[in-house]
């Protein structure tokens, strides 16, 4: 009987189950979409108990697409949604208020503040994050002050909160496990990076009790075992953990210092091994933790994310009604050969890094009688590559070396004029794997390495393959001044 790891991808917009082989094979996925919710302006919402209900369909789904049976799943992976904030009742187990997303700009006043009041190197040294609403600690803070009986189920010790992976580990053990990873830890603003352990002095400053956060784990590594779910049987244990990007990573095989990835999802975030060292940015990127194993040391990673890069091609086919299926964009931009001078500045969440402005806002320039709809999707493609490419810049600058080359994975890494985009604007190959799924990979070699059925990471990075490797063909001035131009208009923005 064939025994396989689930990985539970838990995105922003759906959540997916896979089954991995031993050998490192993506035997079946199945996914499933959950509600947006925008209550406001810049705000984004997620109600939790439909993330549940997705991962259970998506569970349900995977098993019966591939003929398997529960009893045939020898560990779970979960990776997740990043910064994203639930919070619950510990008697009941369901949710006590929508979850705030890692998009939404709620707490733009309370990062003003903090700003205001010199909170910055504090908050900077101790967690190698910047103040941005995007991070966990003061959507927390909202909940407990905003959402009615909250700060009082806090006090008496009834309430819980956690990102996604904690809320689904919550789930799938019926609430006999509160965890999460190291991470995942390392973006909620409240956890000291250098000490892998929650902060007492940001507790205090965000007025968050120690108690209703989950206790931090290594990210391979036993975190519980399935209780009472029905379509699972009990005792399957959950063995690996990690935030999406940091997922992705691990799943790109990117094991040694100095490699790099570029996950392109609903946003595109850049990742590269520092190694033990905690690398502080000088470029306004972030110093993160990429994974800790079980019997190893932490290791670390500089970030790089911009919030909008596949959104703004769905914004396209939904907002716009430019054409049907995300993937029409590749043939619909390659019908021109240029942008024909449009520009557009997908800055519809404000920008991310090196900026940080949050309250930014989408820009289109140079339009003429003559644009069309294919120079606006081309001039998409090129912003979704500007923006990396800035990224990787700081990213170059702050280890005073240049990259070699970078792995690219996500569902728009499969569009061929969007890859050779990229790397004639980093002027660095681009090499893309056979299995851009790296995000559930990089749960699943967790869960496997916690499992034992990897005992080592050299034995995964035989498993991973290139698929093709993309050369620039841009010349550097040419490079240079297309950067200028992406600038200025950054500015307008």
């Amino acid at each position: 009987m064939s025994k396989y790891i689930m990985a539970l991808d838990q995105g922003t917009t759906s959540t997916r189950a896979c089954l991995i082989t031993p050998d490192g094979r993506l035997a079946a996925q199945a996914g499933e979409d959950f509600e947006q919710i925008y209550p406001q302006p810049g705000w984004v919402e997620h109600n939790p108990e439909a993330i549940w209900s997705s991962t259970v369909k998506s569970i349900g789904r995977v098993l019966e697409k591939a003929g398997v049976r529960g009893d045939q799943i020898e560990c779970i992976g979960i990776t997740n949604q990043r910064e994203t904030v639930a919070i619950w009742d510990s008697k009941t187990g369901r949710a006590f208020a929508n979850a705030i997303v890692w998009q939404c700009r709620r707490t733009h006043e309370i990062c003003e503040k903090l700003r205001k009041n010199k909170k910055q190197n504090l908050i900077r040294n101790k967690t190698g994050l910047i103040i941005d609403p995007y991070f966990s600690a003061t959507k927390i803070q909202w909940l407990l002050k905003n959402v009615s009986g909250a700060a009082q189920k806090a006090k008496s010790g009834q309430l819980k909160t956690g990102t996604m992976d904690t809320f689904l580990l919550w789930k799938l053990t019926n609430g006999e496990s509160h965890a999460t990873d190291v991470s995942n830890a390392s973006r909620t603003m409240l956890m000291n990076i250098h000490k892998g352990e929650w902060d007492r002095d940001l507790l205090k400053l965000f007025g968050i009790p120690l108690e209703i956060l989950p206790q931090i784990r290594s990210s391979s590594g036993l975190f519980g075992k399935t209780k009472g779910l029905g379509l699972l049987p009990d005792g399957i244990p959950i063995t690996g953990m990690a935030g999406d990007q940091q997922s992705a990573l691990f799943g790109q095989a990117a094991f040694k210092v100095g490699e790099a990835k570029c996950t392109f999802g609903t946003g595109s975030f850049l990742l590269m091994n520092t190694g033990a060292k905690a690398v502080p940015s000088k470029s306004k990127l972030l110093t993160t933790i990429a994974w800790r194993l079980e019997k190893g040391s932490t290791v670390y990673a500089l970030e790089g994310g911009a919030f909008i890069c596949g959104a703004a091609v769905q914004w396209l086919r939904d907002g716009l009604g430019l054409f049907e299926k995300s993937s029409d964009i590749e043939a619909l931009a390659s019908s021109v050969p240029d942008a024909g001078g449009v520009q557009f500045v997908p800055a519809l969440t404000g920008l991310g890094a090196p900026h940080w402005r949050a309250e930014a806002r989408g820009v289109i320039t140079g339009l003429t009688r003559g644009s069309t709809k294919a120079h606006l999707a081309r001039a998409t493609l090129e912003a979704m590559a500007l923006q990396n490419a800035e990224i990787l810049l700081a990213m170059q600058k702050d280890l005073k070396k240049k990259i070699p080359s970078i792995r690219v994975d996500g569902g728009a890494a499969a569009n061929n004029l969007l890859m050779q985009m990229q790397s004639d604007l980093l002027g660095a190959p681009v090499i893309r794997p056979v299995n851009v799924e790296t995000t559930a990979m990089g749960a699943a070699y967790l869960a496997g390495l916690g499992a034992g059925i990897w005992k080592s990471t050299e034995e995964i990075r035989k498993i991973w393959a290139q698929d093709r490797e993309f050369r620039s063909h841009m010349k550097a001035k040419d490079r240079s001044e297309r950067l200028e131009r992406w600038l200025e208009s950054v500015d307008k923005a």
